[in-house]
């Protein structure tokens, strides 16, 4: 199934050629669109003064889901579709490094993980582009269907999992350096003053 799969993806790839350009740019650097997405969902957090925990671990999220879908790579050895399958059309550049999961879908699924817990709505903004990513690797011959899907679980889960075990920790430590100067880079709110008799009010 997976083989019939990547295999119309390459016939619809040979019926494309003005998608060539497009779908290969982004298969190789829509990772910049991710890292727009990431401070983004930091702007949104920043604004709202909700949500800044997941915002800062939503990066955190993606470079610890990459770095434990390494040793995944490397234990199944999964050799590129180009290097098994004859006649293909291939766009990627010919590369010597396993192909299960996708590296590229991991980052994707991750930081569509990590923005839902931010805001839904640019999660599925970045949930999209992450389909559209995995699309465009299969379109260019770099992986099969069920490297990215594969990747795309790896992603999610470890960022979503990962943030269940740190929320707390994320949580005091923005309360803490919300008491510093950092406080501008956490929120727009104004900060709360202490009166004389002991209430807190917001500074206006």
């Amino acid at each position: 199934m997976d083989d019939r799969i990547f295999t119309a993806v390459n016939a619809f790839a040979r019926a494309t050629p003005w998608l060539h350009g497009v779908l290969l740019g982004y298969a190789n650097y829509g990772v910049v669109l991710f890292a727009v997405l990431l401070g983004w969902g930091w702007w949104i957090a920043r604004q709202r003064g909700s949500g800044v925990p997941a915002a800062l671990w939503a990066p955190v999220g993606v470079l610890l889901a990459v770095a434990v879908n390494q040793p995944i790579v490397a234990a199944v050895a999964e050799p590129r579709p180009y290097t098994v399958l004859p006649h293909l059309l291939v766009l990627a550049t010919p590369s010597a490094d396993p192909s299960f999961p996708s590296d590229h879908a991991t980052m994707a699924g991750a930081v569509a993980a990590g923005l839902l817990l931010v805001d839904r709505r640019l999660g599925a903004l970045a949930a999209l582009a992450a389909v559209l990513m995995g699309f465009a690797r299969v379109y260019i011959a770099a992986h099969y269907p069920q490297d990215v899907l594969a990747g795309f679980a790896v992603g999610a889960l470890v960022t979503l999992i990962g943030y269940v075990l740190v929320r707390r920790l994320f949580t005091v430590l923005v309360m803490r350096l919300e008491q510093t100067r950092a406080r501008r880079l956490l929120t727009t709110l104004p900060a709360p003053v202490r009166l004389e008799s002991g209430a807190v009010a917001m500074r206006p």
